[in-house]
């Protein structure tokens, strides 16, 4: 009697489908942690970095979103030290070089109002060539808290005197100063740095982190002062 064999078993394909699967869903976790990695990326290179505002008055930029609103402190800061920059002068620092740095803090439709009244403000000084010795300071008596007058705008008040000395004038003479400025919030920074900064671009350059320009300048009695430049300075 003739004993049969048993017929060989094929292999299951349970495990080896098992293992496929597996191979799959390990590819697809390492294709999602990839594209969430570049996602991430793009987010920090598309989004605006924000300002943010301390109780000082200072100001740094942080992430994600830019806003219109600024602190009171940062925008009498703004005026206050902006203007004193501008309007500060010497034969170190002559006034066509104090303005060209900081006519970056000014919007450029008011940049050549501003200028002539600034080059106007002293008859007596020379704005082109300052003499030798002079010296001119502008000293801030008060700054007013911004008013609101729009989103993103504001109108500080500021009483101030421009200092004007010489070599021989040690007692110096004074020419006032009292204005209305408005100013308003900027998506970017509007100033830069040079290769071969001086300290002036410095103070420009960290006064425009507050990512604020001055639009208009009126006299301190305007009634009707606005956000348009040819009502401004008669």
């Amino acid at each position: 009697m003739q004993l049969l064999k048993p017929e060989n078993k094929k292999n299951s394909p349970l495990p080896l489908l098992a293992v496929v699967t597996l191979g799959l869903h390990l590819f697809t976790l390492l294709l999602l942690i990839f594209h969430w990695s570049m996602l991430q990326q793009l987010g920090q290179q598309l989004t605006p970095r924000s300002l943010v505002q301390l109780v000082d008055g200072r100001t740094i930029t942080v992430d994600p979103q830019p806003n219109l609103e600024r602190q009171p402190e940062a925008i009498r800061r703004f005026v206050g030290e902006t203007m004193s920059l501008m309007l500060t002068w010497s034969q170190q620092q002559p006034p066509t070089q104090v303005w060209e740095i900081t006519s970056q803090l000014v919007a450029d439709d008011f940049k050549q109002k501003l200028k002539s009244e600034l080059t106007n403000l002293n008859p007596d000084s020379q704005f082109e060539n300052i003499n030798r010795g002079a010296e001119n300071v502008l000293v801030i008596q008060k700054i007013s808290q911004p008013t609101k007058i729009g989103n993103g705008t504001w109108k500080v008040e500021m009483l101030a005197n421009q200092l004007t000395f010489s070599s021989y004038d040690k007692l110096g003479k004074s020419v006032s100063f009292n204005k209305q400025i408005l100013v308003r919030a900027i998506d970017e920074p509007a100033t830069s740095l040079p290769n071969a900064a001086l300290p002036s671009y410095f103070a420009a350059y960290r006064l425009g982190e507050a990512r604020l320009e001055i639009y208009n300048v009126c006299e301190i009695q305007d009634k009707n002062c606005s956000g348009n430049p040819n009502q401004a300075l008669p």
